[in-house]
């Protein structure tokens, strides 16, 4: 008989699912299995239900079970011997759900470093598989998470980066469900900037920095010796961080407690504060009367002690002294170089601080030397001859460069946009003239004689005498050209920057002035150690190697056609580089192109021979295969410097001349010197502090002037237009149409500034609406180069140190452009006029003037992408192959250009710059391994080098890999980045400081991008980035011009009360209008200025009212103004004859011609004015 071994069970099931119900027998013979639904053979009904099947081992199957196959099931065993039934088992159907998650929390607090648990509850039917996820990562992958049975998560030793959003999902097969809570990582205090003892004056301000991070930003809060802070108001706490305590007394001094204070816990540190009585200047060293030989080096010696330390300056009767290559103003004395006749008189040095002054007199008297050097004889021959010989050169060059009846070399317009000013050429005309003298003197005592104008260590007198030096650079013009530098218009120079630079540090009146030398950072390296360039002797032999050509590394290193895009930046980053740049330096070259000693063109000879210094070229050019070498001329050097120095009796190394101010004060719009700004500015009566415009460019905005005083048509090859040049505030603005387009966009920047200015205040006069707008577009500058273009060149490390620009570190923006100018129309397709090659964008203005105007070359540089700067591809061959290109000359190399001009200024190696800049110095090429990370380019130089010692700045800066977040290497990031931080650390009208502008101006300034610009002073410039720097791809990411943040000049309004204030100044009075009018102008309830840009127009507004009662207030003011004006004029007389007498009083003092019983008597009587 059958017996079951395995019998059915009960199922129960979802809906939909498949069934089985299984039933094993044994017995003799196999037993059948036979299956019964509800007491019935299923058999017949399988017959119609194709879901029903009996499987080969006796399982029942029932697919897709639903609510009719619900009820009992049976399975029998039958064989002959007999048969045998299962008890009864059931199938049901059960209700399936989908998983719900609840998270209990919705932030989970915890501490760092402790353990935390985010509880959840979580059902579902089917049970619910249960994953939690962060940042779209499984949390187990972390052996710190782990998932409890209830779904809950568990985190031991919980780190701050766990901080975040935290995502619960539970799934089955009906479905899933999530949930997310933020776990919060409490973090306990620390110092980011713990308070340090700091030291003040009785009346100073303390302040006393404390920031702390952690989680929840930490409160700061102060106590001092342990107690609360004093309930006083001159204490208070800045930002919610730093104390400050103003007006400072000595109770003040004490201990002070920072405590920075959160949910997680507290820290606290502590520094001391010490208030120091003032005391006023005494001296400690006093110069004594003294008489000296002509051409002695003397120090007068002056020291003053004090609490502020005393300001020491010096005078000579009565006039101020400043460093120069005269005079040398130290913290202990006043060096005296050269003392000749002109140095006898009467000098005084002065001391004061904010609590006294003193000063004390001294007569210097120079005897003149009777003994005769052996060269005294030839002074004046050799002195008629030099001039004659550097006048000749100069007219040479002079009618060379501006023949209109020949055609022009690729030399003739580099050195034509580079020509100097009057002033220059008169300055750098006096050294060429006195070193030639000097050099014609050795010559003719050259016989026998073993003075050598190379060896710097012996005493030049015994060349010349002197009195005969001295008459030397009488006669030359060094001493005429020393400035004498008037900053007394306090008024102005507390306000305004001058043209050249001058009075912008009160205290050396000519630092960062124009036609100043250039200072550096490295101590310079020229070959003969004095003045003559590295590789002017080419049999020279450096580290075992001679000099390579500067064409040769060009050639062989630097060019290439390969060029690739960068991803992130628009070519407008090169050209505000470019722009910038021709607002802080321009070298005076060279006034001639003719050697001096015989006349003959430098384009003529291939030696070196002052001023030529020719570029050779190598006998396996690729290009070049006709010419020996290309025409270079040296940089003009400073009177003093170089050769001539020693006759001075110091020794300086040959210095250049910039012609610009060294600041950021937009001197390429405006000009840097009062010649060129005043040409500059437009002269019409009623112009409103405008500048000069040329043409209209057939719309409402004009385009540059033209050079009318200075007509070079800038005309290339004969089958171009004949446009003149523009005139700009830099000579290099015609250069190429993407430079040309920045200025003119500048010019127009200006007028506009310029004009809204005097709709807002109409009862300013043209001065001051010029200055305003230009001090205006000076800020502007500033911070369009500092925040958005600098920290994208030096990148997030240059930025850190922001703390010799001069032509090698400047040039690194050459490495950055395309060979291709691209001219977009208003769709950002291709102009009409088609894209402009490189070669033909140089002193091009006709482009501008005939093909479009600026607006379609605006928009192919912020809207087409930069060169990616690469050390395998370093300047494109447009650059080094067909740099102003004409089909009848030989097209100029950039790139052997730096490298040569680097010579000739002596920048050092690039060895010395990396030590400069805290890098390794390398002896092999494989120690460059880490900055220049290229094999290739390694190989390259070491072939062309020989040892790295050898390396030029600009080469070894071009070939490093940029460091992270920026477009340069490490060496040339931190020479910028210096750079800038002395740019902007050093310079007294410097947008961001106190009192430059006031805090809501400064705000609007910081609204100010160049995209702004863009769309203010372009045609039909409708569409720009927000950050023009910055590359999109993508067009619809263009912000309309309406979307961009605007200045709101409103800021610069002069209300009523400071008209009132303003009229006592005492001064000439610099309105046009009356009084009456200007408070008429101001005194409706109704004046309004409203501002409505329609990406082009500002609209501005003002509704007067001229009623009785105004008219009543304008009179009224009147005779009051009248009144006061009378009164301060009396009270002014009354200071100026009390300062007389208190001087005459001092100088008095000095000499011992009053007794000290005698002061109070006679300071009554200058009190009551006696």
């Amino acid at each position: 008989i059958p017996h079951i071994t395995v019998p059915p069970s009960d199922v129960s099931t979802p809906e939909g699912s498949n069934v089985y119900f299984r039933c094993a027998a044994i017995g003799e013979p196999k037993p059948e299995i036979i299956w019964f639904n509800n007491g019935i053979d299923i058999t017949e009904k399988m017959t119609s239900d194709n879901r029903i099947h009996i499987l080969r081992d006796g399982t029942l199957m029932i697919t897709n079970a639903g609510s009719e196959d619900v009820g009992e099931y049976e399975c029998m065993a039958r064989n002959s011997a007999g048969e045998v039934k299962s008890p009864a088992y059931s199938l049901s159907l059960v209700n399936q759900t989908k998983p719900s998650a609840i998270i209990n929390t919705r932030n989970v607090e915890v501490q760092k470093g402790a353990s935390a648990i985010i509880s959840c509850s979580v059902r579902g039917n089917p049970t619910p598989q249960i994953t939690w996820r962060k940042d779209g990562q499984n949390v187990l992958q972390d052996q710190r998470f782990r998932i409890l049975r209830n779904g809950s998560l568990y985190i031991t030793r919980v780190k701050e980066g766990d901080q975040g959003l935290f995502v619960l999902e539970a799934s089955n097969s009906r479905g899933s469900s999530s949930d997310s809570t933020n776990l919060i990582v409490l973090i306990v205090p620390t110092f980011v900037r713990e308070p340090q003892s700091v030291t003040v004056l009785e009346g100073g301000t303390v302040e006393v920095h404390c920031s702390a991070t952690g989680y929840p930003q930490p409160d700061i809060h102060w106590r001092k010796n342990g107690a609360t802070l004093p309930n006083d108001p001159r204490y208070m706490i800045m930002g919610g961080m730093a104390l400050r305590v103003v007006r400072a007394i000595q109770s003040d001094t004490g201990d002070y407690t920072c405590l920075a204070v959160n949910k997680a816990g507290q820290n606290q540190a502590e520094a001391s504060v010490v208030v120091k009585q003032r005391e006023p200047p005494i001296f400690t060293q006093s110069p004594q009367d003294l008489d000296v030989e002509v051409g002695a080096f003397i120090r007068l010696p002056c020291a003053a002690a004090g609490d502020p330390t005393p300001i020491i300056t010096w005078s000579k009767d009565g006039v101020q002294i400043t460093d120069s290559t005269k005079f040398g103003v130290t913290e202990d004395g006043l060096l005296i170089r050269d003392v000749g006749k002109d140095d006898e008189g009467r000098y005084q040095c002065a001391a004061r601080n904010s609590i006294g002054y003193i000063a004390t007199h001294m007569e210097l008297d120079v005897t003149m030397l009777s003994f005769d050097s052996e060269g005294d004889v030839f002074v004046n021959e050799t002195f008629q001859q030099a001039q004659e010989d550097v006048d000749r050169a100069i007219k040479g060059t002079i009618d060379r460069l501006f023949d209109s009846t020949r055609h022009r070399t690729p030399s003739d317009l580099l050195q034509i946009f580079k020509f100097p000013s009057t002033d220059a050429l008169n300055i750098a005309r006096a050294a060429e003239v006195f070193e030639l003298t000097i050099e014609l003197i050795h010559q003719k005592i050259q016989d026998g004689e073993s003075v050598n104008l190379t060896d710097v260590d012996i005493r030049f007198n015994d060349l010349v005498s002197p009195f005969y030096v001295s008459l030397i650079a009488n006669y030359s013009g060094c001493t005429t050209f020393r400035k004498n530098v008037d900053c007394s218009d306090i008024c102005f120079h507390k306000k305004y920057r001058t043209y050249d630079g001058t009075c912008n540090n009160l205290q050396h009146k000519e630092w960062g002035a124009s036609l100043t030398p250039f200072q550096r950072f490295v101590k310079p390296v020229y070959e003969n150690g004095l003045s003559t360039p590295v590789g002017w002797n080419s049999s020279k032999l450096y580290f075992g190697y001679p000099k390579p050509k500067s064409r040769e590394v060009s050639s062989k290193i630097l060019a290439t056609n390969h060029v690739t895009d960068h991803p992130n930046y628009s070519h407008m980053l090169m050209q505000w580089g470019q722009f910038l740049d021709h607002d802080i330096d321009l070298v005076v070259p060279s006034l001639s192109r003719a050697q001096f000693k015989d006349g003959i063109e430098c384009k003529d000879t291939c030696d070196n021979e002052p001023p030529c210094f020719p570029l050779e070229v190598p006998e396996d050019d690729p290009r070049i295969q006709r010419h020996q070498c290309m025409e270079f001329t040296r940089s003009s050097a400073v009177c003093g410097s170089g050769s001539t120095s020693a006759f001075f009796d110091f020794i300086m190394p040959r210095e250049q001349m910039n012609s610009l101010t060294s600041y950021i004060d937009a001197s390429n719009v405006y000009g840097s010197s009062k010649e060129l700004a005043e040409k500059l500015r437009d002269t019409s009566r009623e112009n409103h502090g405008r500048l000069r415009v040329g043409r209209d460019d057939g719309t409402r905005n004009p385009f540059l002037p033209f050079n009318d005083d200075f007509p070079i048509d800038c005309d290339r090859d004969e089958s171009e237009s004949p446009i003149p040049c523009f005139l700009a505030g830099d000579v290099r603005a015609n250069e190429q149409v993407g430079l040309t387009a920045m200025h003119t966009l500048w010019m127009r920047e200006h007028n506009r500034i310029a004009d809204d200015l005097y709709d807002i205040n109409p009862h300013w006069n043209d001065e001051t609406l010029y200055h305003e707008a230009r001090k205006i577009v000076g800020a502007a500058m500033q911070h369009i180069t500092y925040k958005f273009w600098l920290p994208k060149v030096i990148g997030p490390t240059g930025m850190a140190i922001l703390g010799n620009m001069k032509i090698t570190t400047r040039l690194f923006g050459h490495g950055l452009i395309q060979p291709i100018l691209r001219r977009l129309n208003e769709s950002f397709v291709t102009s009409e006029h088609g894209n402009l090659p490189l070669h033909k964008a140089f002193f091009s203005p006709f482009r501008l003037v005939e093909e479009g105007g600026i607006d379609p070359i605006l928009r192919g540089l912020y809207a087409t992408p930069l060169k990616q700067p690469s050390p395998d591809h370093m300047m494109n061959s447009e650059l080094t192959e067909r740099l102003f290109h004409m089909a009848h000359a030989i097209a100029l190399d950039l790139g052997a250009l730096n490298i040569h001009r680097g010579r000739d200024h002596a920048l050092p190696p690039y060895n010395e710059w990396r030590k400069f800049c805290g890098l390794p110095v390398a002896r092999t090429f494989d120690d460059f391994a880490d900055e220049i990370k290229s094999d290739t380019v390694r190989d390259k130089m070491e072939d062309v080098y020989g040892h790295p010692g050898n390396v030029d700045l600009f080469v070894g800066g071009m070939a490093e890999d940029p460091v992270d977040g920026a477009l340069i290497g490490p060496t040339l990031s931190c020479i910028l980045a210096k750079q800038f931080k002395r740019l902007r650390d050093g310079d007294r009208f410097w947008y961001e400081n106190m009192g430059v502008f006031s805090p809501g101006q400064l705000t609007q300034i910081k609204q100010i991008s160049l995209a702004r610009v863009l769309c203010d002073n372009g045609n039909t410039i409708s569409r720009v980035n927000d950050d023009a720097f910055l590359f999109i791809s993508n067009l619809n990411e263009y912000k309309k011009c309406r979307e961009i943040p605007s200045i709101d000049l409103g800021m610069w309004a002069e209300c009523p009360e400071d008209l009132y204030i303003n009229s006592l100044t005492v001064g000439p009075v610099r309105s046009r209008r009356s009084i009456g009018d200007t408070v008429e102008a101001y005194g409706s309830k109704n004046v309004s200025r409203t501002t409505a840009k329609s990406e082009k127009e500002t609209v501005v507004t003002a509704k007067q009212s001229k009623s009785e009662e105004v008219k009543e207030v304008n009179e009224d003011v009147e005779q009051r103004l009248k009144s006061l004006e009378n009164k301060l004029e009396v009270m002014m007389s009354a200071v100026v004859s009390m300062q007389d007498s208190i001087s005459t009083l001092s100088e008095e003092v000095s000499r011992g011609s009053i007794k000290s019983s005698q002061m109070d008597e006679r300071l009554h009587d200058v009190a009551t004015g006696e």
